[in-house]
């Protein structure tokens, strides 16, 4: 059974989408994940491009121990001596230099003849192998290019001391059988292809990230890139989940597999949409919240009766929680530590004190508190900045025939302030009430709430997402009460804005 290798991007092509960026704990929160996943490379970010990104590659590079740890580089030495340098500390660094081959990239954006192409893929490979043990280098929109061409790209790469090549549908152009023609292509063209990993990275653009990506691995590719969720530019990128339990489902007709903990998925990926506001749609495949949910009679039968009717994938697999034992408000601190370690968390001295006293107090607020609960509180954990704004109290007077009025209370260290406002309704109210304390200097681009579970006592989790200049930035909050869900929101999402400040 061949093994495939899984390289995920989450963290540098899933944070270039819009509203999906993440601060420095929040990387390193998705970083322990992708880890506890056993991912074979985490690509922590494009280190030459800001500040942000380049301590981002080095905090990953120095927590993750077990997986490979990448940073993209244009092939200029300013990038490839940026991606070093903060790839240095890291157990297994991987420089991921790229060079675009298409024509029309050639010539419009590179202006660079094939040959101009050619020699610099085989400088800046050898530079970067002189600095790194391992190298990877992408052709940039590999499935638009002339395959005789992108042939003698790669060859000129191996040569140069490449450890992996990768074949990019960077605009998700390409159909199934056109990458497994070019794949296999590639594995009968590309000189020295025997030394050297064969990656695959497809775009989602037409809908088609997934199957274009599972054929690169029929045709013979060695590796996928891929994203949590799917995330990514645009339509996005071939979801890590998605692959991964395509492997394991069908692992007789791939002839592959991979080395992913399926049951830490749910797990990563509730982590992913709790930090960028960003929930899967409820038919999304694997993480969706309706992806094991039976509503037709004839189908629930069924399932009842032998769950491989209908199921060809135990929810257990994915460690989506069973919620077949709830925890009460009688419930004590060893039975909560316990669930919560059933459900992949590994929470430890104040984090955990936190987080079970949030439990306690949905617990005088619930009859009963289920799996999903727990897991959305010990999320909240992540979502605590020290130094930040803490909300003493608020106060809101709504109703249909007067104006919505909010007075909010928050503390920062030892100051402490207080500000009323009105607004077209109580959460505007309460939101530009905190806006005044803070000062200003953002704008509202978007607010969502909804339910953790279900019932009319289920725990809210709201979402907003602030704008500052061209920076978008994800606040969240829970709270049985949906204004005090909005209120932990917003006061998150300004606290995070003063952090990347």
């Amino acid at each position: 059974m061949k093994n495939i290798r899984i390289f995920d991007t989450t963290l540098r092509d899933g944070e270039q989408s819009p509203g999906c960026s993440m601060n420095l704990q929040e990387k390193l929160e998705i970083a322990a994940r992708l880890e506890a996943l056993k991912v074979d490379v985490i690509e922590a970010g494009f280190a030459v491009s800001s500040p942000d990104d380049f301590e981002a590659v080095r905090a990953v590079a120095g927590s993750v121990r077990r997986c490979g740890v990448a940073s993209l580089a244009r092939a200029t030495e300013k990038d490839i001596d940026a991606a070093w340098e903060a790839l240095k500390g890291a157990a297994k660094p991987c420089i991921h230099v790229f060079l675009a081959t298409s024509g029309i990239h050639m010539e419009y954006k590179l202006k660079m003849t094939p040959e101009e192409v050619l020699a610099k893929t085989s400088a800046m490979v050898r530079y970067a192998k002189g600095l790194c043990p391992t190298v990877e280098f992408s052709a940039e929109d590999a499935t638009r290019s002339d395959p005789a061409f992108l042939a003698r790209v790669f060859s000129a790469a191996v040569a140069a001391g490449a450890d992996v090549i990768n074949v990019p549908d960077t605009v998700g152009y390409a159909a199934p059988q056109e990458i497994y023609e070019l794949v296999s292509y590639l594995r009968a063209n590309v000189a020295g292809i025997g030394k050297a990993v064969l990656s695959i990275h497809c775009h989602n653009d037409l809908g088609m990230a997934v199957a274009n990506s599972l054929s690169a691995v029929k045709a013979g590719a060695d590796q996928v890139e891929c994203t949590l969720n799917g995330i990514g530019e645009r339509a996005g990128n071939a979801a890590l989940e998605e692959i991964a339990l395509s492997l394991a489902t069908k692992r007789a007709f791939y002839g592959a597999e991979t080395g992913i903990d399926t049951k830490q998925i749910y797990r990563a990926s509730r982590t992913l949409s709790g930090i960028i506001g960003v929930t899967p749609t409820p038919n999304k495949p694997i993480v969706g919240a309706n992806a094991f949910a039976h509503e037709a009679g004839i189908h629930q039968h069924g399932v009842l009766a032998n769950p491989l009717t209908y199921e060809i994938m135990n929810p257990a697999d994915v460690g989506i929680p069973s919620s077949k034992m709830v925890l009460g408000k009688h419930s004590g601190r060893h039975a909560f530590e316990d669930r919560l370690k059933d459900l992949g968390f590994d929470l430890s001295g104040e984090a955990l004190t936190a987080a079970f006293g949030q439990f306690k107090k949905l617990a005088d607020r619930k009859k009963a508190v289920s799996d999903e609960d727990i897991a959305a509180l010990a999320g909240e954990q992540t979502l605590e900045i020290a130094d930040g704004y803490h909300i003493e109290r608020f106060v809101v007077n709504s109703g249909s025939t007067i104006s919505a009025m909010a007075t909010v209370k928050l503390s920062r260290g030892d100051e402490v302030q207080e500000e009323a406002s009105t607004g077209d309704g109580p959460i505007n109210a309460a939101f530009n009430a905190i806006s005044r304390i803070v000062g200003g200097g953002h704008e509202l681009e978007d607010f969502s709430i909804r339910s953790v579970t279900e019932g009319g006592d289920a725990l809210g989790e709201a979402v907003v997402k602030l704008k500052r200049g061209n920076e978008i930035i994800t606040g969240r909050g829970l709270s049985t009460d949906i204004l005090e869900a909005s209120i932990k929101a917003y006061v998150n999402g300004i606290n995070k804005m003063a952090v990347r400040r």
